[in-house]
C-alpha cells in the first residue's frame, strides 16, 4: 500500500512493531520519498543508523533493540539462533559476542556484505520453529538446541541448556536424542 502523501501515522505505525526502526522501504510505503526522508534526518527527527535503515528520535528504547538492525539487515527474513537464541530464551550462561542469525538457506548464494558483529548460518527455519522476543524472532528451544548441537557449542554450556529446557518445561526428553548423543563423549546429559 502506497500512502498518498507522507503519513507519520503510518511510518510510526510500521516502526512501532520494530522498536522504533524502519527501513527505506517502510519510509516508502509510508509517502516518504528519500529526498523527504533524508530532510528529516538533517532536522534530527529521524535517525539514519546504517544503510538503508533508520530510527524514530523520540521512540522511547526497548528489550532487545540492538537485534533490530541486523534484522532488519535481513530483510526480515532472518531468525536468531544458536548463543543468541540461547541467550534470549535464558538457557545457559553463554554470553555471545557476536549475534548469531540463521538466513534462508536459498540465500546462502547471495553475495552479503554482513555486519560487523555478526555471525550468519544459512537454513530454513518453519514457523513453528520461531519463537518471539519483541520485535524480533528467534529459534525456538528445540531448533536452538539442535544448532548448537551441529555446531559444537561447548559440552558444558549446551548441557546447561538442555538441563534447564526440560527444567521449565520448553522440550520433553524424549526431543533431545541429538543432544544426548552429542553430549554422549562428555559424559552424557544426567538429567
Amino acid at each position: 500500500m502506497v500512502a498518498s502523501g507522507p503519513s507519520w501515522e503510518d511510518l510510526y505505525s510500521l516502526a512501532n512493531g520494530q522498536a522504533g526502526y524502519f527501513t527505506t522501504r517502510d519510509a516508502s510505503a509510508a509517502g516518504f520519498s528519500a529526498p523527504l526522508l533524508s530532510k528529516h534526518v538533517h532536522s534530527g527527527r529521524v535517525t539514519h543508523t546504517r544503510r538503508g535503515i533508520y530510527r524514530l528520535v523520540q521512540y522511547p528504547a526497548s528489550d532487545h533493540e540492538e537485534l533490530v538492525i541486523p534484522w532488519l539487515w535481513s530483510e526480515k527474513h532472518g531468525v536468531f539462533s544458536h548463543q543468541t537464541a540461547l541467550a534470549l530464551h535464558d538457557l545457559s550462561d553463554v554470553l555471545p559476542s557476536k549475534s548469531h542469525l540463521t538466513l534462508p538457506s536459498s540465500w546462502s548464494t547471495r553475495r552479503l556484505r554482513v555486519p560487523d558483529g555478526l555471525v550468519i548460518h544459512y537454513g530454513d527455519v518453519s514457523k513453528r520453529e520461531r519463537s518471539w522476543f519483541g520485535p524480533v524472532p528467534a529459534t525456538a528451544p528445540l531448533r536452538t538446541l539442535e544448532d548448537c548441537t551441529r555446531e559444537n557449542l561447548a559440552p558444558e554450556l549446551l548441557r546447561q541448556a538442555a538441563r534447564e529446557a526440560l527444567r521449565r518445561g520448553l522440550v520433553a526428553k524424549s526431543e533431545l536424542a541429538n543432544v544426548r548423543r552429542a553430549l554422549h563423549d562428555f559424559g552424557g546429559l544426567r538429567t
